[in-house]
């Protein structure tokens, strides 16, 4: 699956969108639930994000995953029907609820605010706390999920099951569970509001590299002087700081005359200047080959190539309050030059900034037994600065590996305790790695390099027969009558090429831009220009694509300045736009870009239909939304090279092609199974009275 700031071109902050407070979440309770109960079936299921059928096909003819090949010979293995479009939180949510993107409202990673067509970040919600004299808070913070649709674990939880969910997608805030547990997983964020903010501290960087990066870093220039470089590990914001900020802006808004010179030198500080920053020293000789760090009174002491232990870290809101995290270091290169690598701050599990399991106390009774363990909710965070090129890949692996480590440590400590009849866990690795390292599997893939793919070609490989081994060992510890299944909520194809839809868009006259002269268009002059939406006529524009493949009508009574009737005229467009797109061709090869253009309501059906797109790209193999395309930057051709590391892909690719993997030890109905089947399956299974609203089937 994608992190979104890998997703999020430069100047877009997650933060912006889930800048996280120190205290406690506003989660209602679950209504009270029927008395425990035994299940007569217990059930088991193992998620691996990201495993794709047909490269499990080839591995396991070939002798290399024979635990899931003994699952296939006495079970079932089949490729499992994936979401539309085939994105990580969207299958997810569809896993969870057993109802399709209409019924839950994820459609993307992001979502688009129909008064200012502004993307914001999806899966979460948030209001942020409030406080008197700059001290007492009077108002706690409030971070609530928008998915819609009630989880499958949540039924069978209410009817007594007792029930274990591990770090499965799409579970933060954690869900109150009558009967259980739940350690959350994405979008549970770092100690910045983000999904994983990294750190980068160099000798050899030049100013002009300094500040944030486009998939979401921070880079600082390492000064010395005697030996010693005084630094800042970048910490959250001052939800304080950012209430004054607010308060100054609103009034801004409303008078622009009344503000003082004091306040408007004070809005100016505050835009740059709300993070809570720790001090970090640094002592390095050049040639020595280590260097220690000093950060709040502990000494981190590291040779080139070692990777730091846990390091806690906790930043003072004020004198009542503080955020507490964990980070690691790694010291990439301490000879000529001095380059070091910080991880995002994890929210410390034994005291968190605010809840991440249910019960509250369930993170911390986890860490006291297997000690620091990652809590950010895409573990493998090295991805972004192997996209960034500050990063090998040997560190990217290395980091992924430990990153599985504490998945499988979470698993494993929970099932000592024999005390479940539902048991859901998930682990991403196998998705994160095979977006980072598909390009040297492709020899076609612009990214392609000879020398790495001879050693880390068998990357993804690896990463399987590592799933394997531990399919192997639950297998082992688990009831031999317990029904047991592995899935993925979607496979994985190569990213070659970069398809910009805006730009189609802008080309053929569906997006306007302010002093364009009639149907005289000069994309040229367009290219890279500024944020999504930046100079676009509204008044003009009929058409506009934001996220991963989602195209959206500028709609009369939907959008604020909406311009397409409803009706005949809705349907033209739907019908014209997508008998063009799917025409498409690569200019290199003249190649079709697309498998097939969704329309709304054929793929679509719910409460939430209004937020759902228009039409929906369905891309071919090779082929993904563009990085700038995602905030509408236009860029100067269609169709133009994916020059990432990040290249193997899967959102928006088209439905026929998606699925995930599904492997039972037992038989199932159906030829043709689907993620919304999965959760009907289980509480069918579980006899627990299926909901009327679900769209998936039982299998069994």
């Amino acid at each position: 699956m994608r992190g979104t700031s890998a997703l999020l071109p430069r100047g877009v902050s997650l933060a912006a969108a889930l800048t996280l407070a120190f205290t406690t979440l506003d989660c209602s309770p679950s209504p009270a639930g029927k008395p425990r109960r035994r299940a007569k079936t217990r059930v088991f299921v193992m998620g691996f994000d990201g495993m794709d059928p047909t490269l499990a096909r080839r591995f396991m003819a070939e002798g290399k995953l024979p635990n899931l090949s003994r699952l296939a010979e006495t079970g079932v293995f089949q490729t499992l029907g994936s979401t539309q479009p085939s994105e990580s939180p969207v299958a997810w949510a569809s896993f969870a609820t057993g109802v399709n993107p209409g019924k839950h409202d994820i459609y993307d990673f992001l979502r688009r605010d129909l008064d200012t067509y502004l993307p914001d970040f999806n899966m979460v919600r948030r209001e942020p706390p409030e406080f008197f004299l700059g001290l007492f808070q009077t108002k706690p913070p409030k971070v609530v999920s928008t998915r819609g649709g009630t989880s499958f674990w949540v039924h069978a939880a209410n009817d007594g099951v007792r029930s274990a969910v591990l770090t499965v997608p799409v579970t933060f805030p954690p869900e109150e569970l009558h009967h259980g547990q739940m350690l959350a997983g994405l979008p549970l964020p770092d100690i910045r509001g983000t999904l994983g903010t990294f750190s980068y501290w160099a000798t050899d960087l030049s100013s002009f590299e300094e500040g944030n990066t486009e998939f979401g870093g921070v880079l600082k220039r390492l000064l010395f002087d005697g030996g010693v470089s005084e630094t800042l590990l970048k910490g959250p914001e001052n939800p304080i700081l950012k209430q004054e900020e607010t308060a100054l802006k609103d009034k801004k808004k409303a008078a622009p005359d009344q503000l003082s010179d004091k306040e408007k030198a004070g809005l100016e500080e505050l835009a740059t200047g709300k993070d809570i920053n720790l001090p970090l020293r640094v002592r390095w000789t050049e040639g020595s080959g280590g260097v220690d760090l000093e950060i709040q009174g502990q000494r981190v002491s590291l040779q080139a190539g070692e990777w730091s232990a846990w390091v806690p870290v906790t930043f003072k809101v004020n004198a009542l309050l503080s955020m507490h995290g964990i980070t690691q270091f790694y010291v990439i290169e301490a000879g000529r030059e001095l380059r070091i690598y910080g991880s995002p701050v994890n929210l410390d599990p034994r005291n968190p900034p605010l809840p991440i399991s249910k019960p509250d106390g369930f993170a911390r009774e986890i860490a006291r037994s297997i000690g620091l363990y990652r809590t950010l909710g895409w573990a493998e965070s090295a991805d972004k600065p192997l996209n960034e090129g500050r990063l090998d890949e040997a560190a990217f692996l290395y980091d992924s590996d430990r990153a599985m480590d504490d998945r499988e440590k979470v698993i494993f400590e929970r099932l000592e305790t024999d005390d479940w009849d539902l048991f859901v866990a998930a682990v991403e690795t196998t998705d994160r790695v095979s977006h980072m390292m598909w390009r040297l599997i492709d020899p076609r893939h612009p990214m392609y390099d000879e020398d790495l793919a001879a050693k880390y070609g068998d990357s993804i490989e690896k990463i399987y027969k590592r799933a394997d081994d531990l399919v192997g060992r639950l297998l082992a510890q688990i009831p031999e009558d317990a029904i047991f299944m592995v899935m993925s909520d979607h496979g994985f194809h190569s990213f070659r090429r970069e398809v910009n839809l805006n730009t189609w868009l802008l080309q053929n006259g569906y997006l306007v831009f302010t002093g364009q002269p009639g149907d005289e268009l000069n994309p040229s002059d367009l290219v890279n220009r500024g944020r999504f939406g930046e100079g676009v006529d509204w008044s003009r524009t009929r058409a506009y694509a934001l996220g991963l493949g989602q195209i959206y009508f500028n709609l009369r009574g939907r959008e604020a300045r909406g311009i397409v009737s409803a009706g005949a005229e809705y349907k033209a467009l739907q019908d014209e736009i997508a008998a063009k797109l799917v025409e498409v061709e690569d200019p290199d090869d003249g190649g079709k870009v697309m498998r097939a253009v969704y329309r709304r309501d054929d793929v679509y059906k719910g409460e939430f239909l209004k937020n759902a797109p228009d039409l929906q790209a369905g891309f071919d193999d090779g082929y993904r939304v563009g990085w700038q395309d995602t905030l509408g930057v236009i860029r100067r051709a269609v169709v133009e090279n994916n020059t990432r590391k990040w290249s193997g892909d899967h959102c928006a690719t088209a439905a026929e092609i998606s699925g995930g993997v599904f492997f039972s030890n037992r038989k199932i109905n159906t030829d043709e199974p689907n993620i919304m089947d999965l959760g009907p399956t289980i509480l069918k299974l579980l006899e627990v009275p299926l909901p009327p609203d679900l769209d998936g089937k039982p299998l069994m």
